[in-house]
């Protein structure tokens, strides 16, 4: 389980949008605009095909550490793919390979969702959708989304069978975003948060 965890933690440890500023732009992505090494931020400050790129990719770090399970462990408990879920995840937002300053951890923590609740994750996607298109405000979207996780495993939703353990699985990635989007809900109780595809 130790090497499972450290395996997942280092995976979600590669800076995607840091790396693709530096080696394509020849920036930090981190010192500009939100400050965020995420595919939002790398959208509005390096453009659509870096946005993408991160997002993809910050995506596949999630949902492939956690399906490497299987590949490198050889244990039957099957919370070991939560506990990797959840390494993953913060070593996206504390990166050893970029002085522990990463991204908020959204895009990541979607891949994790697919590859252990799938159909939670596209509950949580749509009403990440729905709220973008209502209001503008990605982080709002962000965190609305991943509210919705642990409310569909409360209620059992699709059939998931989620236990106790995978319900505080979920409730700790909402808390984890929620910490992650502090100053964004800050800047949305004040209204000056920026708007997706708005022009200040």
């Amino acid at each position: 389980m130790i090497f499972n965890t450290i395996f997942a933690y280092l995976v979600g440890s590669i800076p995607t949008a840091v790396w693709y500023g530096k080696i394509f732009h020849g920036i930090d992505v981190r010192q500009h605009g939100s400050g965020n090494a995420g595919a939002t931020n790398s959208l509005r400050t390096l453009g659509k095909k870096a946005g993408i790129f991160v997002l993809i990719v910050d995506f596949l770090k999630g949902f492939l550490a956690v399906k490497a399970t299987n590949l490198f462990s050889t244990e039957t408990d099957s919370n070991l793919s939560l506990i990797m879920g959840l390494a993953v995840i913060m070593g996206h937002i504390f990166p050893i390979f970029a002085q522990f300053r990463g991204g908020k951890g959204v895009a990541t923590a979607i891949g994790v969702l697919v590859a252990t609740f799938p159909w939670a994750a596209l509950g949580c996607v749509l009403v990440f959708i729905i709220i973008v298109f209502a209001t503008k405000y990605v982080s709002f979207a962000s965190l609305l989304g991943a509210l919705a996780f642990p409310i569909q495993l409360i209620f059992n939703f699709w059939n998931d069978n989620a236990d106790k353990y995978a319900i505080g699985f979920s409730s700790m990635i909402f808390i984890i975003l929620v910490v992650m989007h502090r100053e964004n809900i800050e800047r949305l109780l004040k209204g000056t948060e920026s708007k997706f595809g708005v022009k200040k």
